[in-house]
């Protein structure tokens, strides 16, 4: 089993930035592409960002796409989501997730952490 723990999530204004961390452990990290998603109450989980297995390769949905970047360190088994012009609407519970075979599905994973909140509001 690969564990998957985030942090870094909290409050910040518009316009602000904050980063996001995703350590893994259990399996060997470079094993597995890594994926970003967000969730509001009510709301299907929203795909943000994916990185692949060694890191070549990122792609972004739509609403973070200049904003936000998504980057992995193997060595350390740790991914990072820096956020960046932050607006209301990013306003989510964050989740990273990994899978052998993991894209912009959610799906698609078969790991997940438990989630940080961030909370942007003025």
């Amino acid at each position: 089993q690969l564990q998957l723990v985030e942090s870094g999530g909290g409050s910040v204004q518009p316009g602000g930035s904050l980063s996001l961390s995703c350590v893994a452990s259990g399996l060997t990290f470079s094993d597995f592409a890594m994926g970003w998603f967000r969730q509001v109450p009510g709301k299907e989980r929203e795909f943000v960002a994916v990185i692949s297995k060694s890191g070549t390769a990122t792609y972004y949905g739509d609403s973070v796409r200049g904003r936000f970047t998504i980057s992995r360190d193997n060595a350390r088994s740790t991914g990072t989501l820096q956020m960046n012009s932050l607006k209301p609407e990013d306003t989510a519970t964050y989740y990273c997730a990994a899978d052998q075979r993991g894209w912009t599905s959610p799906g698609q994973y078969a790991y997940w952490g438990q989630g940080t909140q961030v909370t942007v509001s003025s």
